[in-house]
């Protein structure tokens, strides 16, 4: 018996799906760890809050979930590549949604599919999640504009209201948005009630985020602040635009055709809004210098728009034998960049093909200066070796239960709290772990993770304060980020460890709201 076409899609979708989840347990080489990030974001589960000073509460809740099914790698890596698969399945019913057909939605998911949502979808961060919320929000305006019922602003505004309790990122959609809107004829939903009935709603989901941040004096203003001074002013906005290209480089030739579509295709006409919201928003995003990934969430959208078109343009006549090769062409700019795009080769082969990393500007850091290997990778190298030989130490100290684990950063402490098999609690005065330090407890034992510097520079500053000081250890993996980090044992304080505590956060409080 034949197969109908409803089932047909639907094997076709779940084909797509799993092929998804199986690349990304594919593409991470086991020499690497997690990322620095997700140590933070597993930790946040243990500090259950409306807010932080990095990122929004939803991360938390999700790190939660990964704890309750298990703590494990597989948990870790399943939310992203959940998210992205998610983000498929959306671009698949916007594609539907506009009328397209088996081979649209081909090849809309496959560009989909392979595309840097592969890598992004490998890290346990916001981003996986923004992207999905981003492309949601879209889907759901495109059903407003068919069908002009209300329940899709009230869908979109709650879509909105966990995007932007997962990342602050999707208010520049918003920025993009509303000016695009402006200038369409769709302008006409600034009369409906229910507009902002939608937007109210949305408010009222975001308060307490808000309120977080009013009664902690809006640390997200000082993150902005610190990100802009250190990260963000490397930032080249030339390189910024080429990013944009490479995102999705085997489908970008579909984003080129949604806005020839948005502009000149008739079926289209009610959709002009994307048009100009894309170049809005980009815009914004170019006056401030922002990170490249902080788009992404932009172009899945515009793939489906893409795909219908060109699913029109080719379904017929002589141009109906070019469909397979536009399937093709995503796949077959994915197989160089598997070489290269991806952490699934290990230290030592990109150290000796440096060629492809160099050119994409994968060796550049934050600091703006080129590297052995990418950031990212380098990120995910020595937590295993500190927190184990974190634990070491700690087993050998008296009053074990009287020792502070006091680290550089953020990445430093939630590998040790990850990994540990001791049960210690670092802390830091980095990111939120300045909020989390016990100051309940009294210290008189300090092991110090400290970046490298000279030996003596630690054990002067410090070793006067304790009875016994010493260089126990440190990072070995040239390859980490964290590489020749030492690892410092104080025993016997001197002083009331507690009382310096309490200084050094009261200082860096008062640093941070000047």
């Amino acid at each position: 018996m034949a197969m109908n076409s409803s089932t047909k899609k639907t094997l076709v979708l779940i084909g797509f799906i799993a092929l998804k989840f199986f690349l990304q347990y594919s593409l991470i080489n086991t020499e690497y760890e997690l990322q620095r990030d997700e140590y933070l974001h597993l930790d946040q589960a243990n500090h259950l809050a409306w807010g932080y000073t990095s990122i929004p509460p939803v991360t938390s809740w999700i790190s939660t979930l990964i704890f309750f099914l298990g703590g494990t790698v597989f948990w870790i890596k399943f939310f992203p590549a959940l998210f992205g698969a998610l983000t498929m399945l959306v671009v698949w019913k916007t594609i539907e949604q506009l009328k397209g057909n088996i081979f649209a939605l081909s090849l809309g998911s496959t560009a989909v599919l392979f595309s840097s949502l592969l890598r992004l979808n490998t890290l346990f961060q916001p981003n996986s999640l923004d992207v999905l919320c981003w492309t949601t929000i879209y889907f759901f305006i495109i059903k407003y504009f068919n069908t002009e019922k209300p329940k899709w602003l009230y869908f979109g505004a709650i879509v909105f209201a966990i995007g932007f309790l997962n990342k602050y990122n999707i208010v520049f959609m918003l920025a993009g948005l509303f000016p695009a809107i402006l200038l369409t004829p769709q302008r006409t939903i600034l009369i409906n009630k229910s507009f902002y009935q939608a937007i109210l709603l949305g408010l009222l989901l975001i308060l307490p985020n808000l309120l977080w941040q009013y009664n902690n004096q809006f640390p997200v203003i000082q993150h902005l602040k610190e990100l802009s001074d250190t990260q963000l002013v490397n930032v080249n906005r030339w390189s910024f635009l080429k990013a944009q290209l490479l995102f999705f480089i085997g489908g970008f030739f579909l984003i080129i055709a949604a806005l020839y579509a948005l502009v000149f295709y008739t079926p289209f006409k009610k959709y002009r809004t994307f048009f100009w919201s894309i170049l809005f928003t980009l815009l914004v995003f170019i006056s401030l210098k922002a990170k490249d990934y902080y788009a992404i969430g932009l172009y899945p959208i515009y793939l489906a728009f893409g795909s219908v078109f060109l699913a029109d343009l080719l379904k017929s006549g002589r141009l109906k034998y070019l469909q397979p090769l536009a399937v093709a062409i995503p796949v077959l700019f994915f197989i160089p960049m598997y070489n290269f795009a991806f952490p699934n080769k290990s230290p030592e082969h990109i150290i000796q093909n440096p060629e492809r990393y160099k050119d994409t500007g994968q060796l550049r850091w934050e600091d703006g200066k080129d590297h052995a290997i990418p950031q990212d990778y380098a990120d995910m190298l020595g937590w295993k070796e500190l927190a184990h030989k974190t634990d070491s130490i700690y087993s050998t100290l008296p009053e074990q239960g009287k020792t502070l684990v006091l680290c550089d950063n953020y990445g430093q402490a939630g590998a040790i709290n990850y990994y540990t098999k001791k049960g210690i609690k670092a802390v830091s005065f980095n990111a939120d772990y300045i909020n989390w330090i016990n100051l309940e407890q009294q210290y008189s034992n300090l092991i110090r993770i400290k970046y490298y510097e000279e030996i003596e520079t630690e054990l002067k500053t410090s070793g006067p304060y304790f009875k016994t000081s010493v260089l126990s250890d440190s990072i070995s993996n040239p390859y980490a980020r964290e590489y020749r980090t030492r690892i410092y044992t104080f025993t016997g304080a001197k002083i009331d460890i507690n009382k310096r505590l309490r200084t050094e956060i009261d200082n860096l409080r008062n640093r941070g709201s000047d």
